[in-house]
């Protein structure tokens, strides 16, 4: 397949990017608001034209499980949920963090906790940027704001999840998934051959060919000595992709007097209320993170050091604000703005809390 041109929701595109990326196998469970990922693979049936594999598992453990399987022999492998279905994945993605395993994670967020509701959320930051199982450990997060980001993402997760042998999330709120716009579809990857993933993945668990030792996939040491190697080993390269991986968008930013610091729809939103807001003479611009691990601490304690104050707009009760908070390191105020249960500000809201927020800081 070529380069296409095509209008779909959110979801649709991850699956339609898994299949042109060449994945070869998606393991999940049906929760709202994703369902269209494994629905929207199961009517595409990559399985008789590129030989993917797509399964509905029975769980959410059982899914993730799939999934360390199939990374630990070196295949592009996936899987997506929402909300509490992430939480029931938590000790297998730990596991594969452990492992150093290549493997991507789309989680479409809703609200919560507990069961909450199919609408949308960005509550899960906190859960996805601190790693959210057991130990020390990191995923990459990359938070889409468009549909066309949704596929993108696929391709850029992936790649860097192998470069780095470490997960990848896309962090997607129920927004980004579940809404239409015109995305472009990347042309049509081939699946790797089996000769090539044992060239690119000799950690991979292939088998035993001809000249190479046995490849041995486990996350259990008893020895404290070796397991703290094991940890240094992972920081070191989480220290890596701190240096060269970060991502973020800034949006009229150069004069701004003030800044709002948003990821996925919210940021949407808050493009709107800047462009009201300057309409009336207030200078304030936006910066987007598009990693949200690893987070853009260095332009926003530059910006720190000249703006009157920074205002952060979540689908949560005040997370990501902690990562700003850090970066700018008191020399700035910053609040935050944001609904919870599932309702979405409208940037009328946001400009109210704006302005309430300038007139308290001046």
């Amino acid at each position: 397949m070529d380069e296409e041109v095509r209008l779909m929701k959110g979801n649709e595109a991850i699956a339609h990017a898994a299949v042109r990326y060449g994945v070869d196998g998606y393991f999940g469970y049906p929760i709202t608001p994703q369902s269209e990922v494994l629905e929207t693979l199961e009517a595409l049936m990559p399985w008789e034209t590129t030989g993917m594999v797509v399964l509905q598992a029975e769980s959410e453990v059982a899914s993730i499980n799939m999934v360390y399987g199939g990374a630990a022999t070196g295949k592009a492998v996936m899987t997506s949920s929402s909300s509490p279905g992430i939480s029931l994945m938590q000790e297998g993605l730990s596991y594969i963090a452990a492992g150093e395993l290549p493997a991507l994670v789309v989680n479409v967020m809703r609200g919560g906790p507990g069961l909450g509701t199919i609408h949308p959320s960005q509550a899960d930051y906190h859960q996805a940027v601190r790693g959210g199982g057991h130990g020390d450990y990191h995923f990459i997060v990359l938070a889409p704001s468009t549909v066309q980001e949704m596929a993108d993402f696929v391709g850029l997760g992936f790649d860097l999840a192998f470069k780095y042998r470490t997960p990848a999330m896309i962090l997607a709120d129920g927004i980004v998934g579940q809404m239409m716009e015109k995305v472009v579809l990347p042309p049509q990857r081939r699946r790797r051959t089996a000769s090539e993933i044992a060239e690119q993945c000799p950690w991979a668990v292939t088998g035993r060919p001809e000249g190479r030792g046995p490849n041995v996939m486990t996350t259990l040491e008893l020895d404290s000595y070796k397991m703290e190697d094991n940890n240094r080993r992972y920081q070191a390269t989480y220290d890596l992709i701190r240096r060269d991986e970060v991502r973020y968008e800034e949006y009229l930013t150069d004069d701004a007097d003030y800044i709002f610091v948003a990821f996925g729809s919210m940021a949407r939103i808050c493009t709107k209320t800047i462009d009201d807001a300057r309409a009336e003479g207030i200078r304030v611009g936006l910066i987007r993170p598009i990693t949200l691990w690893p987070f853009p601490e260095k332009p926003l304690e530059d910006l720190s050091k000249r703006v009157k104050g920074m205002l952060v707009v979540e689908l949560n009760a005040g997370q990501m604000i902690d990562d700003v908070r850090l970066a700018t390191a008191g020399r700035v105020p910053v609040e935050h703005f944001g609904r919870l249960g599932g309702i979405v500000p409208s940037p009328a809201e946001v400009t109210d809390a704006f302005k309430n927020f300038i007139s308290r800081i001046g």
